[in-house]
């Protein structure tokens, strides 16, 4: 199975919000990464069909035939599974209603009638709730249910129906750090058999389970590789640097801090990201994707 993006560009306008993006996806989980009008959520509308590209094609590959994904229509969407940032839930649905509502839409158990279809989702509703640890919370109402709930409760939905092609948008968001590691865990899980794309801001929740990055910026791929190979780019520009409190401020004019950490007795070491060692006194540090991110996105600190 593949998924094969080849070209396409969008704009709005004047704004050019993708230029001639290619990739070519297998089983597996990978990163989308950028700042803000980098072209993520354009990519995810597109590959969704809520959006037309201007230019390109998206192609599906699965036993030997490969089609576009719009000549597709709603086979393609059928084995499509798709978590939304902003999702739209019926306040009044309890969270076992609102599965069932989904499942009706991806014609779930097809084929199977009466009683035997019935069953048949009751059980994947009730497997995918466990998953996520809402089963506890099946009948409860969606608008009484917490934020972190209603993001678990959203991508659940997306999960439901085993689709070969899952794409979440930030589905970590709102999350404690328990319920983070447990939604990491079972996305990393499932992937084995299906090509996952994520777009995320919490750059820790990828970096251990991608099988690669793709870098967006203003439009444009500017890397797309394995975790290792972008932290093998850092190697010799990530130190840290003893220093005097009163000091900070200095170094942070001349240097791109991405971290302080204060210690006792008016200290602090800071973490710097510079091409060249920063002070004779700066010992060179282990890189984590995070200060690749910042290294390629120039973010001020």
């Amino acid at each position: 199975m593949k998924l094969k993006i080849n070209g396409i560009s969008k704009s709005y306008g004047r704004n050019k919000a993708l230029i001639d993006f290619s990739a070519e996806l297998e089983p597996g989980i990978y990163a989308l990464l950028g700042p803000n009008g980098s072209g993520k959520s354009t990519l995810m509308n597109i590959l969704t069909d809520n959006l037309s590209a201007d230019s390109g094609e998206i192609l599906f590959e699965e036993n030997g035939k490969t089609e576009n994904i719009l000549s597709m229509g709603a086979r393609f969407r059928s084995r499509l599974g798709f978590m939304p940032q902003y999702p739209g839930m019926y306040p009044n649905f309890s969270t076992e209603e609102f599965l069932w509502y989904i499942a009706t839409l991806k014609d779930m158990g097809a084929g199977i009638y009466g009683k035997e279809k019935k069953a048949y989702i009751k059980s994947e509703i009730e497997k995918v709730l466990s998953e996520v640890e809402l089963l506890d919370v099946a009948e409860r109402k969606i608008g009484a249910l917490s934020g972190g709930m209603k993001q678990r409760l959203c991508l659940a939905q997306a999960v439901l129906g085993n689709p070969s092609v899952l794409i979440l948008d930030e589905p970590t968001a709102g999350l404690d750090p328990k319920q983070r590691i447990a939604v990491r865990n079972f996305i990393s899980r499932i992937a084995f058999d299906k090509i996952v794309i994520i777009a995320t801001h919490v750059v820790s929740d990828i970096e251990y389970i991608a099988k690669s990055v793709i870098m967006l910026k203003k439009g444009v791929i500017c890397d797309n590789a394995p975790v290792g190979d972008l932290l093998a780019k850092m190697q010799g520009k990530v130190w840290l640097l003893p220093c005097k409190e009163n000091e900070v401020d200095f170094v942070r004019e001349r240097f791109r801090v991405v971290n302080i950490l204060k210690s006792e007795g008016g200290k602090a070491v800071l973490r710097i990201i510079s091409d060249t060692k920063p002070f004779s006194e700066a010992k060179e540090a282990t890189p984590a994707l995070e200060d690749y991110y910042i290294y390629v996105f120039g973010e001020n600190m």
